[in-house]
């Protein structure tokens, strides 16, 4: 992952359960409705194979990372795999220590200002506030008071109607998952759906972005 291009888009996909049988034509349809970024976790069944596949069919458009790392172990698997940016629900001190030192993006999760601020001394590239939806767009705004050098990924409850809120209250960059990457549409096979509400997801970002810059 370039950070400086991710930060240019700063929208994130979190792909939680897919099946091998369905990530080719799922990973061309994100491309294609506009996605740059995005995670595939790593308590997804044959995770590491999900990566290496979606490597080989994104090649360079895409960059494709590992979520739900825990340990160092799953790390290792990861960026064995081809992640090329590690994404945590919490701070593993370990996992972060490693990628600073070798120069991978890292997101680790965290909710309080003890958590969020610790995971910022120990390298993150953002802190992931993680679920998001419990405490809302205001939570990141009081945050943002006393922590206004910590960049922040708003992960959990994020839409394309409420995107603007996020942003407008502090964060860096979003994500979103499980509400377009549904398992009814997954096993349907409707990557058409799919690709509509990234589109929309990806407008909406476009949108805020173009109000904030004047």
């Amino acid at each position: 992952m370039n950070i400086a291009d991710f930060r240019k888009k700063p929208v994130m996909g979190i792909l939680r359960g897919a099946g091998l049988e369905i990530i080719e034509p799922l990973v061309e349809m994100v491309i294609s409705a506009g996605l740059e970024t995005l995670e595939i976790t790593m308590n997804t069944p044959q995770a590491p194979e999900l990566l290496r596949k979606a490597g080989k069919v994104a090649g360079k458009r895409l960059a494709l990372g590992a979520g739900t790392v825990l340990n160092r172990r799953e790390l290792d698997i990861a960026l064995d795999s081809g992640a090329g940016f590690i994404v945590s629900p919490v701070l593993v001190p370990e996992v972060v220590e490693y990628c600073v030192k070798n120069k991978i993006p890292v997101f680790p999760g965290a909710l309080t200002p003890q958590e969020i601020y610790r995971a910022h001394e120990t390298g993150a590239t953002m802190v992931k506030v993680f679920p998001a939806k419990s405490f809302g767009p205001e939570y990141l705004r009081e945050i943002k008071g006393p922590f206004d050098q910590v960049e922040l990924l708003a992960c959990g409850g994020v839409t394309a109607a409420n995107l603007k809120d996020y942003f407008a209250s502090g964060a860096s960059a979003v994500t979103f998952g499980a509400s377009i990457f549904r398992k009814d549409w997954l096993a349907a096979k409707d990557f058409k759906t799919v690709g509509r509400q990234v589109e929309e997801f990806i407008a909406a970002w476009k949108t805020w972005s173009k109000a904030a810059a004047g």
